[in-house]
């Protein structure tokens, strides 16, 4: 296999082979030449026609063959069922990117004819763009080897689609938002080039201010996530995803599984990164428009709102709240700032209300306070039409306080009213400024400002701890799952999994496997009553539904009454169920603990990933969980924990002690070690971790743990 090139040469290519030019104007092929040559690209075109001849001034080749220099990337626009044969050409010519434009592949079940591409391709040095895409544009070189809009406005966002029909539309929809292009990119069905290599080169161009991807589904999740750790400490970047839980019942064995529906991953995996997800392509591209315009980032959280009407802030309010914008609320400061510049009957408070009666004067000076303060790090101007205060005031507002004189600071506009305060408002919008007929739009921008300052404030911390010390036995623990599997098993017995959790340091009860009755007996005198019975069988491995589990036996006598109880049950439940014993553990108050759930798996997209939630037998009726990608660093591990609703309850509630929520943090960090440094481990689940008071621990009452299936040897 030849080596690869730079992904550089895709975005700053030295020539250009287009194969299937035409002399159709509505053929792609014509769309294509003709968008590179308006682009005022500098660099060598190669245009292929078997009928040779001009077009749009360019002299044709009737074949590959044909080319006198080396192409470092080629638009291929011809049929699906001549474009390996194309390939098999270029690759004499040198050629160096495949923007494989075609349709036909593996989006309409052809996935074999696309591997064959991709394979061809790498072992003589070329990658592949696409199939199924609708081009590259790039200000770089500058170069629009797209099949879209022929004019695109240069800027400073860049836009990774695996849409290529949305990615056109997202071209005319981006110069109405006003909003320059630095790149876009269609990836297709994505057989070799993904949005990882494309953010590798993007967060390296100056041109480049924020990279926003669209995504229907990822293929190697796993490497995105490391190329977002990196990135997004460089960039902002904003991710639109399509598509809701398609794989939530996976893995019926595992509670972690069955709640690792696809979304809820992705969500929090996005947020861990520090990716900013949007719900909408409006949404998206407020955000990319705001977060590229304004390079001054807040220096601290404290927001303030100054408006002309109590509704409007109110809803504002809502919104900080929902967009994780912190308003500042020290009421002293507060009145010392805004008290000069406010009515007697308005409000100091925040929001700032300078009543229904305020003129452009009065806004001004309210901004200018607000601006001149350092107790204030950003601002959100809101109002609506009034008799005093109307469009033209609205224009000479947002005139003065921001295109003349750019504040130190985010600002940012909602206002409302009639026709002619709209039309005011697309005007001002079209001069760049950050304004919206809705105060959501307008918060939600300056939450995504937040969340990459955020990112960014924390960025020396994630890299000092990108890998914390967690000491576990790693040894021991493979030893234990080569003896399952030499019994050839996919699974962990009890006394196999409490091996495990020993060996990664996570505090467990004493526990006994009792074979027959008489050592049921032996082993619950041993721990000392209560006791805990719970079934071991490789064929039960969900106990309660089985009857399969006997808590609070307080004497001898309730634990022969328990034995003989859950073997019955077993039975009826599976008759034809292999049973080793049962186990014996000590009772624990449960009424002095909360009951956590806390698992590991390697899943379908992300790799090894862990999840945290409220633990018991509701578990996946609550759902109240939440998710991150290994490798965790001790922030990772604190914020997923909180990140749950039902977190208030590790704090303590109604006189309750706070809980012992470093435990709990550890042994996230333990079992994110396990299943990243075991991969015969497919899943891992503790249900319940038991949380008591701060300074009594945790304990692990229950592990599961599943062991990924063998992997069939190549066959030579």
């Amino acid at each position: 296999m030849k080596d690869q090139p730079p992904i550089k040469l895709l975005f700053e290519p030295r020539s250009i082979a287009i194969i299937g030019c035409s002399t159709n104007p509505n053929k792609i092929g014509y769309k294509v030449l003709d968008n590179i040559i308006y682009s005022e690209y500098p660099g060598i075109i190669y245009g292929v026609n078997p009928k040779g001849g001009e077009i749009l001034g360019q002299q044709l080749y009737k074949s590959i063959e044909e080319i006198d220099g080396d192409v470092d990337l080629a638009t291929i626009c011809i049929p699906a069922k001549f474009v390996f044969n194309a390939i098999q050409e270029l690759a004499s010519k040198n050629c160096k990117f495949l923007s494989i434009i075609t349709s036909g592949f593996s989006e309409i079940g052809d996935i074999e004819e696309e591997q064959k591409i991709v394979r061809f391709a790498r072992e003589n040095g070329m990658r592949v763009l696409g199939p199924n895409i609708f081009g590259i544009f790039t200000s770089k070189s500058p170069m629009n080897a797209t099949f879209g809009a022929k004019r695109i406005e240069h800027g400073g966002v860049a836009i990774v689609t695996q849409s290529g029909a949305l990615g056109v539309a997202m071209i005319g929809k981006t110069e109405t938002e006003g909003i320059g292009l630095s790149a876009i990119v269609s990836v297709g069905n994505k057989s070799d080039i993904g949005e990882a290599d494309l953010i590798e080169y993007l967060i390296t161009d100056d041109q480049t201010k924020v990279i926003l991807l669209y995504i229907e589904g990822l293929k190697d999740g796993e490497r995105l996530v490391q190329v977002l750790r990196r990135a997004t400490k460089i960039k902002p970047i904003i991710i639109i995803k399509s598509g809701r839980s398609k794989r939530g019942a996976m893995a019926a064995a595992s509670h972690t599984g069955s709640l690792a529906g696809e979304d809820n991953v992705f969500s929090d995996v996005m947020n861990q990164v520090g990716a900013l997800r949007a719900l909408s392509v409006q949404e998206a591209l407020d955000w990319a428009k705001f977060v590229s315009i304004q390079t001054i980032l807040p220096k601290g959280e404290n927001a303030v709102i100054v408006t002309n009407g109590g509704g409007i802030g109110v809803l504002a309010t809502d919104a900080c709240e929902m967009y994780r914008v912190n308003l500042y609320d020290d009421q002293e400061v507060l009145k010392e700032i805004f008290g000069p510049v406010t009515p007697s009957f308005g409000s100091t408070k925040n929001p700032v209300d300078i009543t229904g009666g305020a003129s452009n004067e009065f806004y001004e000076q309210a901004l200018q306070a607000a601006i001149d303060s350092d107790d204030i790090h950003s601002i959100i101007c809101l109002g609506c039409e009034t008799a005093i205060f109307n469009a033209s005031q609205l224009s000479d507002v947002v005139s003065k306080k921001y295109i003349e004189n750019k504040p130190s600071k985010p600002l940012i506009f909602s206002f409302f009213g009639g026709s002619d305060f709209e039309k005011g408002l697309f005007s001002l919008k079209g001069l760049g400024v950050p304004i919206f007929p809705d105060v959501y739009q307008a918060v939600s921008c300056l939450g995504a400002v937040y969340s990459n300052y955020r990112t960014l404030t924390y960025a020396e911390d994630y890299s000092r701890l990108a890998e914390p010390e967690v000491d576990i036995d790693v040894a021991t623990i493979q030893e234990v799952i080569n003896e399952v599997r030499k019994k050839g098993r996919l699974f962990l017995l009890v006394p196999e999994a409490m091996r495990v959790m020993e060996a990664a340091g996570i505090p467990m009860p004493k526990s006994y496997v009792a074979k027959n009755l008489e050592e049921a007996i032996q082993y619950a005198e041993e721990i000392g009553y209560p006791v805990v019975m719970k079934i071991v069988s490789k064929d039960i491995i969900h106990k309660s539904d089985a009857g399969g589990v006997a808590l609070n036996l307080e004497t001898r006598e309730e634990v022969i009454d328990a034995y003989e109880a859950i073997m019955r049950s077993c039975l009826s439940y599976k008759p034809d169920a292999v049973i080793q014993g049962v186990e014996l553990v000590t009772m624990i108050k449960m009424d002095e603990a909360i009951e956590t759930i806390i698992g590991a798996r390697i899943d379908a997209t992300f790799g090894p990933t862990v999840m945290f939630g409220l633990g018991g037998i509701y578990v996946e009726v609550l759902k109240d969980v939440a998710f991150r990608a290994v490798p965790l660093t001790w922030r990772d591990a604190n914020e997923m924990v909180k990140q749950i609703r039902s977190y208030p309850l590790l704090l303590g509630v109604r006189g309750e002690a706070r809980k012992e929520i470093e435990g709990c943090v550890d042994v996230v960090m333990r079992l994110g070690k396990i299943i990243q440094s075991v991969r015969d481990i497919s899943d891992i689940e503790i249900n319940p971790l038991l949380i008591f008071e701060k300074g009594k621990g945790v304990l692990c009452v229950d592990a599961r743990i599943l062991l990924t299936p063998p992997q069939e040897e190549e066959v030579i």
